[in-house]
Parts: C-alpha cells; sequence; structure tokens
C-alpha cells in the first residue's frame, strides 16, 4: 500500500467521527432554519425564508450583536491583559518548578464553569467577599453592584477564557529570540524600551492567536452571561437558548445559531488572516 492510501485510511476514522459529530448537526440545524412555525406555536416542514426575513428585521438581533461583540471585546482584552504576563513568566522561567507553575495556571479548566460562576457569586455579590471586605474598610458605605450586569459577566467571562489564552500565547512565543532583548539591553536600552521595540513586537503573532481564540470562546459562552447576568445581559447565546427552550421556537433559534456560527466563521477568518501577515 502507497503512502496517500495509508494515509487515507488512518484519517477515515477520525473524518468519520468529525461528519456524525458536527457536520450532519450542523447540516440538520441549517434545514431547520428554513422551517416556519404555525399559529398553534408548531414547526412546519418548509423552504421558506420568512424565519429569515422577521429575524433580521428585528432590531432586537443586531443590539443582540452588537451587545455580544462588545462583550466579548471587553473580556477578551482583560483576559489578554492578565494573560501576557503570565505566559511570558512562564515562558522566560528557568525554575525546576515551571511545570507546576503552567498546571496551576491552567488549572480552571478542570473545574466546571457553572461552579467557578457560582464562585464569583460569592466573590462579587453584595455581600461578598469584595464588598464585606471594601465595608469593613470604610472605603464604601454602600455594596458596589458587580453581579446580575455587564461588569460582572464581563468579570467572569475574563476568567473562564484565561487559561486558553495563556496556552495560546505560549505556544506562539516561538518566535521570541532573548538575544534581541539581550542585545537591546547592552545598547542601553532601559526595559522597558526593551519591552516595547523587541519583546511586544515578536510577540504580536502570538498575541493575535490569543486574542481570536478568546473572543470566538467569549462570542459562544452561555453559562456565565446567564447565571452572572441574572437574566439582565442578552447576547446572541442566551437568545438562542430561550428561543429554543422557552419559546420553542426551534426555526428562530436555528436561524440564530447559523447566523452566529457564520459571524464566528468570519471573524475566525479575519483573525487568522491578521496572525499570517504578522508572521510575515
Amino acid at each position: 500500500m502507497t503512502r496517500q492510501p495509508r494515509l487515507a485510511w488512518l484519517l477515515a476514522p477520525a473524518t468519520l467521527f468529525l461528519v456524525l459529530v458536527y457536520v450532519w448537526p450542523t447540516l440538520g440545524l441549517f434545514r431547520i432554519a428554513f422551517n416556519e412555525v404555525g399559529p398553534t406555536g408548531a414547526m412546519i416542514e418548509a423552504w421558506s425564508l420568512a424565519t429569515w426575513r422577521h429575524v433580521f428585521a428585528d432590531s432586537f438581533t443586531f443590539e443582540l450583536t452588537l451587545n455580544s461583540i462588545w462583550l466579548s471585546l471587553t473580556s477578551t482584552f482583560l483576559a489578554l491583559l492578565l494573560s501576557y504576563p503570565v505566559s511570558l513568566f512562564l515562558f522566560r522561567t528557568e525554575s525546576r518548578f515551571r511545570s507546576l507553575l503552567a498546571v496551576i495556571a491552567i488549572m480552571p479548566m478542570l473545574v466546571s464553569s457553572v461552579v467557578r460562576v457560582f464562585g464569583w457569586l460569592a466573590i462579587l455579590g453584595d455581600r461578598g467577599l469584595i464588598n464585606s471586605l471594601l465595608q469593613s474598610l470604610g472605603v464604601i458605605s454602600a455594596p458596589v453592584r458587580m453581579v446580575y450586569n455587564w461588569t460582572g459577566v464581563t468579570i467572569g467571562l475574563a476568567e473562564s477564557i484565561m487559561p486558553y489564552m495563556i496556552l495560546a500565547l505560549l505556544a506562539g512565543f516561538g518566535r521570541l529570540d532573548r538575544t534581541l532583548e539581550e542585545a537591546a539591553r547592552s545598547l542601553g536600552a532601559p526595559p522597558w524600551r526593551t519591552f516595547l521595540r523587541v519583546t511586544l513586537p515578536l510577540s504580536l503573532p502570538a498575541i493575535a492567536l490569543a486574542f481570536g481564540l478568546g473572543f470566538i470562546l467569549s462570542m459562544s459562552a452561555y453559562i456565565t452571561p446567564k447565571l452572572l447576568g441574572g437574566g439582565r445581559v442578552f447576547v446572541l447565546a442566551t437568545e438562542i437558548f430561550e428561543q429554543a427552550t422557552t419559546n420553542t421556537n426551534w426555526p428562530v433559534a436555528a436561524v440564530l445559531a447559523v447566523y452566529t456560527l457564520a459571524l464566528l466563521l468570519g471573524l475566525l477568518a479575519l483573525s487568522n488572516l491578521f496572525s499570517r501577515r504578522l508572521q510575515t
């Protein structure tokens, strides 16, 4: 057997698995998007664009889109500010505990997202750790509202995507060359100038990769906006769940899901294009 047929046989099980688990359900979702809902609320099989026109004629759809993009941008930017120094330290350190520190950095991935959200509710709540500490120190007289609003959702979402961004940054730091930093310092450049003129430009592809990954994860997040938002934060993911379960309007949910998927694929393509241009 030649090399190419052997490779095809090796890839066949994984390809079949992906088709059955991802491609086939996606095609079914796309089919449901063309159905209609009758007067009784029952779904009627059809090939109609009525649901699409109804969804995109509603200004609430574009409000959901703007909310999702804004929430994803702010949470991803916050996560990047926190993840970058951690990743840079893990990349540069020569400590024998480097592996342990890396495991600790990504350990939140081992905890259920629901558990982490309830942890943030205990920390950010009106009687939570932060408000209780600030009130005991006399900094505030009344609790600061940090849950069931955009602030709490942004904080929780940033924390949930940080482990993924740390891994992405570590994977993209391969272009960092310490000899260039040493050369800059030997020429008299202070540490802050060495970082701005050497380290940061070389790490831009890693930043683009991590930002794109974090943005996509934030756009598709449901649990954090739903629980930390307390029903007051509306994004595409929460609206899809609401239409599919509470309203049992599957065609509208399918249209929103296909729209979100297309939006994510477009943003992913732009992120990859931007990352490749930075590497050239």
